[in-house]
């Protein structure tokens, strides 16, 4: 692809003064996500498979932001964030979508990706009708992909982004069709409908200390969110726990089965591994699964590192 064959040929002529305007630009893209309103459609492609979300995104006058998303194809979906965090979602598709890290766009720290990441500037493009420049986010071990990342040149938000292997392969992709910032977002774009089921939002650093914790992570990844909600399967709560680097993510979710036969299972699809281990704890068996872009045999070690409470390893 374009992507790695720039870096191929031009790698040893890249100055450190590209890695500082890459840094400037994701900095850029930090101020634009608390700070610019936004409404457009976006498509997601993973696997093969393809689909369209509409999305408002409004800033408050109190610097607060309130986020509606909603799926246009397919099994309907639609979730709620309010400052960062879920709200409400109505479907397991909607599950779905967090899950595989549709939206929100993954956050940038500049500072912070720089210790697992190459970041480098290389080129330009045009995308939804808006100029965007290019960055280049390059891993620096075995733990992580690397991306294309396309910045509007006049807001500095996420127009476009390539999930892409060690080989240049695409993964995953995330591209607006259209993109409105001028515009003023009517008020009822951002109420959810009625078949959005509020979620009950957790603490991140009391989630760890109080129920589940992980005793082993990748070098790099920290809890960032959690919350809990009933499954729609079997009703019972289930905890819904991410980490993340800065940039690459993977999700634990943990259920009680009360009895219910459920095997060990393991899965690849694509960059997406699933890991599900059944585990016992003083109040009764439980599934962990965990879902995300990273290697199969890191998914199973962060599974087998999951505990509940107080318990320890043996």
């Amino acid at each position: 692809m374009r992507f790695f064959s720039l870096l191929l040929l031009g790698g040893s002529l890249v100055m450190p003064a590209h890695a500082a305007d890459a840094q400037n630009w994701l900095s850029r893209l930090l101020k634009a996500e608390k700070q610019q309103s936004f409404q457009g459609v976006f498509v997601y492609e993973r696997n093969g498979s393809f689909s369209t979300h509409a999305i408002w995104h409004l800033i408050g006058q109190n610097g607060g932001a309130r986020e509606r998303l909603l799926k246009l194809d397919g099994s309907p979906a639609e979730m709620l964030r309010v400052d960062g965090r879920l709200r409400c979602v109505s479907s397991t598709s909607a599950d779905q979508l967090i899950e595989e890290g549709v939206w929100p766009p993954r956050p940038l720290d500049p500072q912070e990706l720089t210790n697992w990441y190459e970041l480098r500037m290389i080129g330009e493009s045009r995308v939804a009708g808006r100029t965007a420049v290019v960055l280049a986010i390059l891993p620096r071990d075995q733990y992580r992909y690397g991306f294309e990342l396309h910045l509007d040149r006049e807001t500095a938000l996420p127009l476009k982004s390539l999930l892409l292997n060690e080989k240049g392969q695409l993964l995953e992709r995330f591209q607006f069709t259209q993109l409105d910032t001028s515009t003023t977002l009517a008020k009822e774009k951002l109420e959810p409908g009625p078949a959005c089921r509020p979620v009950k939002v957790l603490d991140a650093e009391g989630a760890e200390q109080d129920s589940w914790r992980s005793e082993w992570l990748p070098p790099g990844f920290t809890l960032r969110s959690a919350h809990a909600q009933p499954s729609p399967i079997s009703g019972e709560t289930v905890t819904y726990l991410m980490y993340g680097d800065g940039l690459a993510r993977f999700s634990v979710f943990i259920e009680p089965l009360r009895g219910v036969p459920v095997e060990d299972a393991r899965s690849q699809v694509g960059p997406t591994v699933a890991v599900s281990k059944r585990m016992a704890t003083a109040d009764g068996d439980t599934m962990i699964t965990v879902i995300g872009e990273i290697p199969l045999g890191t998914a199973e070690r962060i599974a087998l590192s999951m505990r509940a409470g107080g318990e320890k390893a043996d």
